[in-house]
């Protein structure tokens, strides 16, 4: 008898010793997924995804062990301009029809100051699978006028698009490219933290 409560009483602190992990789903409303890459050198065209979800996953209030889980919409890309989205939208570029979406997958998570992280993981783009680096803040949390647990986030990267086969270009006669080479990745994200948390 007092093997079996033992034994009982073991089962109960480890189970007690695994931390919940809280579940936080991306508030797309108040969420952006923006971009901006060079045009003949001489400016920059900005733009943005309108389609995509993010699950972010956490034992730890710092988010130091967060697990990003994240897929954009090609097809939804938005630059202001019906002709130029088409042409991404094409195979110069995303091949949205063949490569309908783009994925981040978190392996890592550095924490580098007080709310910052260096957030490392797997993009895949075209069936292309390469990691890059996020460099993230913690921008804050704060409870709703509803009573739900709001998280804000922004993250910053900079996408080698030649990587990733999108390496239509015409040059100029002036010299360099009309598209640039780089892009420059920026996420706006705010987080609801979900009700149940999973063990």
């Amino acid at each position: 008898m007092n093997k079996v409560l033992t034994l009982a009483t073991l089962t109960l602190v480890l189970a007690g010793g695994l931390s919940a992990q809280a579940v936080w789903k991306a508030d797309k409303v108040h969420s952006k997924v923006n971009f901006s890459v060079s045009h003949m050198v001489i400016s920059e065209v900005t733009g943005d995804f309108k389609d995509f979800d993010a699950t972010l996953t956490s034992s730890k209030d710092d988010f130091s062990d967060a697990v990003i889980d994240a897929t954009i919409q090609m097809a939804s890309i938005n630059t202001d301009n019906d002709k130029r989205d088409a042409h991404l939208r094409s195979d110069d570029f995303f091949n949205a029809e063949k490569f309908p979406t783009m994925t981040f997958k978190s392996t890592n998570i550095e924490k580098t100051g007080p709310g910052t992280f260096k957030i490392t993981g797997n993009l895949t783009m075209r069936d292309v699978t390469k990691p890059v680096v996020l460099d993230t803040k913690l921008i804050g949390q704060t409870k709703t006028p509803w009573g739900a647990t709001a998280a804000g986030f922004k993250a910053t990267t900079v996408i080698d698009r030649f990587e990733f086969g999108t390496k239509w270009n015409q040059a100029l006669e002036t010299g360099g490219l009309i598209v640039g080479r780089d892009v420059i990745v920026t996420l706006l994200f705010e987080f609801d933290k979900q009700e149940k948390a999973q063990k």
